[in-house]
This record gives C-alpha cells, sequence and structure tokens, in this order.
C-alpha cells in the first residue's frame, strides 16, 4: 500500500459523525401586523424613515406637494398615471431633490428593499438622489432573507439592489456620517 492509500484510508476512518444543519429560523414573524411592527423598526434602525399610508391617494397628493414646492422630482411610480423620464445628463440627475421609486418586497428582519431596474429609470437614480422614497403595499413584505431570496425573479430583469437606510459611512475618523456618498435620506412609504 502506497503512502497516498494510507493517508486516504486514515482519513476515511477518521471521519467525523454527521452533524445536523443549524436551524436558521429567526424569531417567528407570524401575522402581516408583527411583519410591519418588525420592518418598520428595523428602517429605523439603519436611519430610514416609514410612514403608513391608508390610501394610494395619499401618495399622489405627496408627490403633488412636492412638485408645488419647486423641487426637483423624479416620480417613477406606475400607478401615479405619469412616469417621469430620467435624464441621461449626470448634472442634471445629481440635482434630483427626490426620487419616488416602487419597491419590490421589503424585509422585516433588516429593513432592506428590494427594487428592481425597471423602478429606477436608471440604476444610478436611487442613489444620486438627494431623498429616495421608496413605496411598497403592506402584503409585499417578507419575514427574512430566506423568503426575499425565494421572491427574488432574477431572470426577470438583469439588474436589482437591495436599498436599506440612506448612505452611511463611519470611516472618516470613526464617526458616522449619513449622506456622504448617496441619499442623506430614505423614506418609506407602506400602502396598506
Amino acid at each position: 500500500m502506497s503512502a497516498r492509500d494510507r493517508i486516504l484510508n486514515a482519513l476515511k476512518m477518521n471521519k467525523p459523525a454527521a452533524v445536523p444543519l443549524p436551524d436558521l429560523e429567526t424569531a417567528a414573524i407570524n401575522s402581516p401586523d408583527d411583519i410591519l411592527e418588525t420592518f418598520t423598526r428595523q428602517v429605523q434602525v439603519v436611519g430610514g424613515h416609514v410612514q403608513v399610508l391608508e390610501q394610494e391617494g395619499a401618495l399622489y397628493q405627496l408627490i403633488s406637494d412636492d412638485r408645488a414646492s419647486g423641487q426637483f422630482i423624479i416620480n417613477r411610480l406606475p400607478n401615479g398615471g405619469h412616469i417621469d423620464e430620467v435624464p441621461a445628463d449626470t448634472v442634471k440627475l445629481a440635482s434630483v431633490n427626490r426620487a419616488y421609486l416602487k419597491g419590490s418586497f421589503g424585509v422585516a428582519e433588516n429593513g432592506a428593499i428590494w427594487v428592481m431596474e425597471s423602478a429606477m429609470g436608471n440604476r444610478i437614480l436611487p442613489f444620486i438622489c438627494e431623498q429616495l422614497v421608496l413605496v411598497i403595499n403592506k402584503h409585499e413584505l417578507v419575514a427574512n432573507m430566506h423568503a426575499a431570496y425565494a421572491a427574488i425573479q432574477i431572470n426577470r430583469e438583469g439588474y436589482g439592489v437591495f436599498i436599506a437606510g440612506p448612505s452611511k459611512t463611519a470611516d472618516i475618523e470613526q464617526s458616522l456620517v449619513i449622506g456622504a456618498h448617496g441619499p442623506k435620506a430614505l423614506t418609506v412609504l407602506i400602502i396598506l
């Protein structure tokens, strides 16, 4: 028997017993109200703000009020009537005050929202605007990332991204800076 065979046999003989994989289930989130409460808390933890709206009409009133204030608003919500075109000029994009985008779903365990490329109009929009507003319906909340990954339809579009809170960094003198390289504020509007 060669040295190689002796080593391989020794490895086979000393194989540890199989152990079951750990249970990855997090704390049970059983009802839609539990999911909404957990999601809201997690969005706030990462620096965002959640506003619950009873009906879609309130959402479009917010957009109308923003436009009336003279701010540069881009509305990419499909149910709001007019979907704004996203300017190709990066100088114009950099002056977007607020962008309204439709999120596909939100994740309760970490407050992240999945946004598809078609909702953005331009991949840079959610990262260059001053304030980002993501809109989801209450029934589009999932409990955890396991459910989120099961819900992603990557073959539908070539690009999507999880967004959680406004941009932040703490690498400069270990001080937290919000909005250093992206939106200074994130608001999640949840339609009941």
